[in-house]
């Protein structure tokens, strides 16, 4: 049997494929071994796969946020050890998951805007261009926690309409001491962040919100897209919740900056699947 796993900061998808090709799935909470530590993880792991310990898993691919580095794979593979200990583990990054689910084996440029955000040039075969994304504090740039961060900072400011401001204290606790704590002391900060997404895409008809995500898109354009080379002449092709619930602004956005998107889809686990499904025919 062939594990899958597409894991974000917020969410990890799984695919189960048997010999016989047949998939199952689940979902479970994502991990991010930049910001958990490996008992967190393991943890994670343990509670969400604890129905499915006696499956014969023989091969394990894990895809990931935050897993380029060696040190960051070998600390999600060490967490599998005791789960799957016959299973020979591969960890790596989710950029490769998402080339390889939106390119297959065409060049392009492929991207991730969840939670967080990635780029890469792709020409087939392997990642040849990553512009580094440099996580919320630094960057991620058009990405949920971008987005929840720019939208508490202009709360907290006084810097967004004043009805609008009404609308979410009604919704969200949003007392300083809350938010700070939040983004400053919790396990997941890009999570809570990520969250305020939702109250923004239900209320995207307000003008303030539309310019908040077109300009985040805008950002993550200039920062990352325009510097691949031959750029011009590549389709970009997206995954993550945040490209696919505002695919019609992020085309706008692409289309005002001259850039060609083709694809945009949730998540790429269907793609995986079916990528790791050819190898039961070898």
């Amino acid at each position: 049997m062939i594990l899958i796993a597409d894991s974000g900061s917020t969410k990890t998808e799984w695919r189960f494929i048997d010999a016989d090709g047949k998939i199952s799935q689940i979902k479970t909470l994502g991990v991010n071994p930049y910001y958990m530590s490996s008992e967190t993880i393991s943890k994670v792991f343990d509670e969400g796969l604890k129905d499915y310990l006696d499956l014969d898993v023989q091969k394990l691919y894990f895809y990931g946020s935050g897993c380029s580095a060696k040190e960051n794979k070998q600390k999600i593979a060490d967490c599998f050890s005791p789960l799957f200990p016959d299973a020979k583990v591969e960890v790596e990054v989710d950029l490769l998951a998402a080339a390889r689910a939106l390119c297959g084996y065409d060049s392009g440029i492929a991207c991730i805007l969840g939670t967080g955000c990635n780029s890469c040039l792709y020409d087939g075969n392997s990642i040849t261009e990553n512009i580094p994304s440099l996580g919320y504090i630094m960057g991620d740039e058009g990405s949920g926690s971008y987005l929840g961060n720019k939208l508490l900072g202009d709360y907290l400011r006084k810097d967004m309409p004043p009805e609008l401001a009404k609308r979410m204290e009604k919704r969200f606790d949003l007392s300083n001491h809350t938010i700070l704590k939040n983004v400053y002391q919790e396990d997941m900060p890009t999570r809570y962040m990520a969250s305020f997404s939702k109250f923004i895409f239900q209320n995207i008809k307000e003008p303030y919100l539309y310019q908040l995500v077109y300009d985040g898109f805008t950002a993550f354009f200039e920062k990352n897209i325009i510097k691949y080379t031959g750029y011009q002449n590549e389709l970009v092709h997206f995954t993550g919740s945040v490209a696919f619930y505002y695919g019609n602004i992020l085309r706008k956005v692409a289309s005002d900056m001259g850039v060609s998107v083709r694809h945009i889809v949730e998540g790429p686990i269907a793609g995986l699947a079916l990528y790791h499904q050819n190898e039961l025919n070898k």
